[in-house]
């Protein structure tokens, strides 16, 4: 018996081959917080931290920046009309220390996104030369601070992101959240980024953004994306496009963060964003996925066909082979950078499977209207061919 698979085998082995020089390129090119000398003067750092909902998370986030082992910082976190204990955690805690403040949200006008609104508020009541913006989800090692400014200063950046450790616990996080690292470190030639700025492949992490608020100030702020649903890659877009110096680091030894707590969250955060990566871009946003889906699940299926014994004529297995363990590679490089336990990246094509519906579901939720993200509607965005 045999079954017949339209495809490019050559092809897809040559473009995982790039794929894979890239994660190579990013794994060793991408520096730790602590591969730099420690800066000579600290300048002043403000924390800023929205806060919707966040009970669960708020108070470890707070704590563990109040530690920070540095000379001249505040902490300030905005309560975005919160319906849960937020407020109370947070004015509880400000009464311990005199480095965190704490802001009541004004109501949200029209043409604004909650967080991105939240976090206008924050910019305009911060002092700091620097601005961090980071999630309440994250926790934050004591060095945190001192290492993350050395590594801004000593590269001159206008922008430091870094992608955190991101912990998984169900098994529907783990076969989820891992996969927008290897993204990162397969497909975004971080070095070429660098050197050429070429803006439309860079991304940077809302988890951790690190600004001199002069560039900030600069690039219009969260007034200039107001309604995009990623701001943090639009942010790092423009500075790029304003001519300042981004830079990606590796966080992981500094930040951690449980992004989502179950298969479901997971899903319906991606949701809300996958789609708005592209730019609302339907033409591109539709291929890149199809060919994705073609690239990395094609050829386990045709190594699992022929070890059932069903040969597939179209597709040689000596080519499945090594496209599989291209893939294996790729995986396996960004799950060890991004500290995810290895033993996943044998379970790559099912998290690929779900991601690709996932981004299929962002797609037809983000022109239906129907996306919504901690009790808000998302406004359907202008998409474009």
């Amino acid at each position: 018996m045999s079954v017949h698979l339209d495809s490019q085998p050559q092809v897809i082995v040559v473009f995982l081959l790039f794929g894979l020089l890239t994660a190579l390129s990013n794994y060793f090119s991408i520096r730790r917080f602590d591969q730099y000398p420690p800066a000579r003067i600290f300048p002043r750092v403000s924390v800023l931290i929205p806060a919707r909902n966040e009970a669960g998370n708020i108070e470890a986030c707070v704590r563990s920046l109040l530690e920070q082992d540095y000379p001249d910082f505040e902490v300030i976190v905005l309560d975005d009309h919160s319906e849960d204990e937020t407020p109370l955690i947070l004015n509880r805690l400000a009464r311990t220390s005199q480095r965190l403040r704490v802001l009541d949200g004004r109501p949200l006008p029209a043409g604004w996104l909650g967080k991105h609104w939240a976090c206008h508020q924050l910019a305009q009541a911060a002092t700091g030369e620097l601005l961090l913006f980071t999630d309440a989800d994250t926790r934050h090692a004591p060095d945190m601070l001192r290492d993350s400014v050395s590594a801004l200063l000593a590269e001159r950046a206008d922008l430091v992101t870094a992608f955190p450790r991101e912990d998984a616990v169900t098994w529907g996080e783990k076969l989820i959240i891992p996969v927008i690292g290897f993204g990162i470190f397969s497909f975004l030639p971080v070095t070429l980024v660098r050197w050429l700025r070429w803006a439309g492949l860079s991304v940077t992490i809302g988890q951790f953004m690190l600004f001199r608020r002069a560039a900030f100030d600069a690039i219009g702020g969260y007034d200039a994306v107001r309604n995009h649903l990623v701001d943090d890659v639009m942010l790092g877009r423009r500075i790029i496009q304003h001519g300042f110096t981004w830079r990606l680091m590796d966080g992981t030894r500094h930040v951690s963060c449980r992004m989502y707590r179950s298969f479901w969250e997971a899903v319906d955060g991606f949701t809300k964003n996958t789609f708005a990566f592209f730019d609302y871009r339907l033409s591109l946003f539709v291929i890149a996925w199809a060919w994705m889906a073609v690239v990395f699940l094609a050829p386990p299926f045709v190594v699992a066909a022929h070890a059932m014994n069903l040969p597939l004529e179209s597709y040689p297995y000596p080519l499945a082979c090594l496209a599989v363990i291209e893939s294996l590679a790729m995986w396996g490089l960004a799950y060890d950078r991004f500290r995810v336990p290895l033993y996943l990246v044998f379970f790559y094509p099912v998290s690929f499977g779900l991601f690709v519906l996932i981004a299929f579901r962002s797609l037809v939720y983000t022109l239906l209207g129907q996306s919504t993200w901690k009790g808000r509607e998302l406004a359907p965005p202008v998409w474009k061919w």
